[in-house]
């Protein structure tokens, strides 16, 4: 198997003379991997070249250079692909690190989803949010509502619509890492609902393992029924689930515990330690915490057949900003 340092220098190596509508010679490519930080001369790079020839990714043509092949586009497709799994998880560490949230003042930051509607449809779509969140079907029964005009946050609103901001589940995990306590989210998945509590999950994403958000793909999928889960009992909603340290549940409850008196809740429980929680698996040594996610108000506003584009995961907000519709 080839070493992946030279697996790296390859792609990269296929990435430069992709972006090139001409052949492109050895000592071009050097110089250019120097400028994207790859020490590597020219000769070195005339040694990837002729791996690239022999996997057919690349073509040469005499003195004058490569270009790629549609089997080498294919390659590199899939590669970047690979290079983007980590991108969701590197984006939540992110807003976990800038959600600034205190428990006590009651000022910073919490993380929220962005969901697009068009004016003519705010005043259903705002109906079905609240019954939504009446029920409990989010976190936070807070929402930030910016038109076209508003510039308190650099957040692009096309002509003709209005965005929704929802507390994010992700927010728990920046609350618990301001306490001191480390967290990542584990999974995005389908929570079964019965007789109106959480059954178990039915379907799991890991959050490392994608390059698009679980809850994203859910959404994309129409897997929930939450106005039926609200009505009858039995239906799916979305929820998340981070890992702790066993050690920290209990400190872990009295953040939880404290954040529900400023209307951010939705937990719901602390597992065991290395024990499943709810179907989803928990590593050892670590407890599960399941929170039902901020979008199953606006997944329910799509149920309801009202066209809305929610991009989960988002951007922070100011908390005391946001309000109840």
């Amino acid at each position: 198997m080839t070493d992946p340092n030279v697996e790296r220098k390859l792609v990269e190596i296929m990435r430069i003379i992709s972006e090139s509508d001409k052949p492109v010679g050895a000592r071009l490519i050097a110089d250019e991997m120097h400028n994207r930080g790859y020490a590597i001369g020219e000769r070195a790079v005339r040694y990837h070249l002729r791996i690239l020839d022999e996997r057919g990714f690349t073509e040469k043509h005499g003195y004058i250079g490569r270009t790629i092949t549609e089997r080498g586009k294919k390659e590199l497709s899939d590669a970047l692909v690979s290079d983007r799994l980590g991108f969701i998880i590197t984006k939540i560490e992110e807003l976990i690190y800038r959600t600034d949230y205190d428990l006590d003042s009651g000022k910073g930051n919490v993380i929220v989803n962005i969901s697009y509607i068009d004016k003519d449809d705010y005043d259903n779509a705002a109906d079905v949010i609240r019954y939504a969140m009446a029920h409990g079907a989010s976190i936070s029964p807070k929402v930030g509502v910016l038109e076209e005009e508003s510039d308190d946050y650099d957040i692009y609103i096309p002509e003709g619509k209005i965005a929704l901001a929802t507390v994010c589940s992700i927010t728990f995990d920046g609350l618990l890492l301001k306490n001191g306590i480390p967290t990542m989210p584990a999974f995005g998945g389908l929570m079964q609902m019965e007789n109106y509590e959480p059954e178990g999950f039915v379907d799991l994403i890991s959050y490392s393992g994608t390059s698009i958000d679980p809850i994203k793909i859910f959404l994309r999928r129409k897997s929930t029924s939450i106005l039926k889960s609200i009505d009858t009992g039995s239906g799916y909603m979305l929820a998340n689930m981070r890992e702790i340290p066993a050690s920290a549940a209990k400190r872990a409850e009295i953040v939880i515990e404290r954040a529900k008196k400023d209307d951010i809740g939705g937990n719901i429980c602390i597992g065991d330690s290395g024990e499943d929680v709810l179907y989803a698996p928990v590593q050892r040594g670590k407890v599960g915490i399941p929170v039902m996610v901020g979008i199953n108000a606006v997944a329910a506003v799509e149920e309801a057949g009202i066209q809305i584009d929610t991009h989960p995961v988002s951007t922070v907000m100011e908390y005391k900003k946001m309000k109840i519709l």
